[in-house]
């Protein structure tokens, strides 16, 4: 297994990184079977294991923490926080009170008293990034994590977390973890340039597609299987456009495999892998079966004749599926942030505030008139 330095840390990772979120009851909870998962890939060079708390609930991170027993000092262990993991709205986000609370929890869920890479799974625009750098600093020089890393955060908000880091003294991001895949190429126009420039390392996530580019979808074949279907049906509603192109796309590209040799999965795995910007990719396997499947497209690499005839059916910086993106900005998804208010809903709170100004002082009137009525009587 190839072994690439993570960005600037001085860290080596392996090419692929093992994914544990399918561990637990998001995919499988035998303890035995992801030991033995764990166990395989350590054997095949992976040294590079990620997690996060959101996966299965902590499961994921008590398996995890479970199956490294005795080879934590060996490995790169990562961890993320920030998604929801209950109905309480203070259980989730980049707030220090979470970040503070949460980090416990991790290193006990995993049985370690330290995080090699903690990463905040998702921006949180209710919290100021000042905020969540100050507390992921304590925990850096608390000795609790080693780098602090991101993912899935838009390019600005990479750059704006440089900047809080110089200006304010704090630890800086190191690693981003984005999508990536033939399927999802936006961020090489702007997340992927701005990790090389500030000699970030970057791990991405679902280079398969959310399964799509494992070879099993196929137009007029679903397959029964996947666990991610299960999960999230409605990335696989064939009613949808966006899929039925996937569809299309498939053929193309399992034709550009085909003539280089090779499965179609495999040849996704290099495409991601052969970005120099890319570190590692994360590799998420449910069962041993689908661990071998995977660990076999570690010594492919592709031509430049490959990688042409692949641009040639999804074009450089195109992802197919806002799906695939894994983040909507608020701005995209309130469309009231979208729109100019008129002047009329400018001043619509300040008539407001008028408006109950002048009833109060009505009734206050009236309340006086009442008054001098009784004083009235009284004489």
């Amino acid at each position: 297994m190839e072994l690439r330095v993570l960005g600037r840390t001085g860290v080596s990772v392996s090419k692929f990184c093992f994914g544990a979120g399918m561990f637990g009851y998001f995919g499988n909870a035998d303890a035995r079977e992801c030991a033995e998962m764990v166990h395989r890939a350590l054997d095949a060079g992976i040294n590079y294991f990620d997690t996060s708390d959101v996966y299965s609930h902590g499961e994921s991170e008590t398996l995890l923490g479970q199956a490294l027993k005795g080879k934590r000092d060996d490995v790169i262990l990562a961890t993320k926080f920030s998604l929801p993991m209950d109905g309480n709205p203070n259980h989730r986000g980049n707030s220090r009170r979470w970040i503070m609370q949460e980090v416990e929890a991790s290193l006990r869920r995993l049985g370690t008293d330290y995080i090699d890479l903690y990463q905040i799974h998702r921006p949180d625009v209710t919290t100021d990034f000042d905020e969540t750098l100050g507390a992921l600093t304590d925990l850096v020089r608390a000795g609790k994590v080693r780098i602090l890393g991101s993912s899935t955060f838009p390019a600005e908000q990479i750059v704006e977390g440089q900047w809080i880091a110089e200006r304010r003294g704090r630890e800086r991001i190191r690693v981003e973890q984005p999508p990536y895949s033939i399927f999802a190429r936006r961020i090489e126009a702007d997340v992927l340039p701005t990790c090389q420039r500030y000699g970030m390392g970057v791990v991405v996530w679902s280079p398969l597609s959310q399964g799509w580019l494992t070879g099993k979808w196929r137009r007029g074949q679903v397959p029964n299987d996947t666990n991610r279907q299960k999960l999230q049906p409605h990335l696989y509603d064939m009613q949808r456009a966006d899929n039925q192109h996937k569809l299309d796309l498939i053929e193309k590209l399992d034709g550009v495999a085909r003539e280089a040799g090779i499965p179609l999965m495999h040849m996704a795995l290099a495409f991601t892998t052969a970005h120099p910007a890319v570190t590692s990719a994360i590799i998420g396997p449910r069962t041993l079966a689908q661990l071998e499947g995977l660990l076999e497209a570690a010594p492919v690499t592709l031509s430049d004749d490959v990688l042409d005839a692949i641009d040639a059916i999804v074009a450089p910086g195109v992802t197919l599926s806002r799906d695939d993106d894994g983040y909507m900005a608020p701005e995209i998804a309130a469309k009231k942030l979208r729109r100019r208010a008129t002047t009329s809903e400018m001043h619509e709170a300040a008539r407001e505030t008028m408006r109950n100004i002048e009833a109060y002082r009505k009734q206050q009137g009236k309340d006086q008139g009442q008054d001098k009525s009784k004083d009235k009587r009284k004489d």
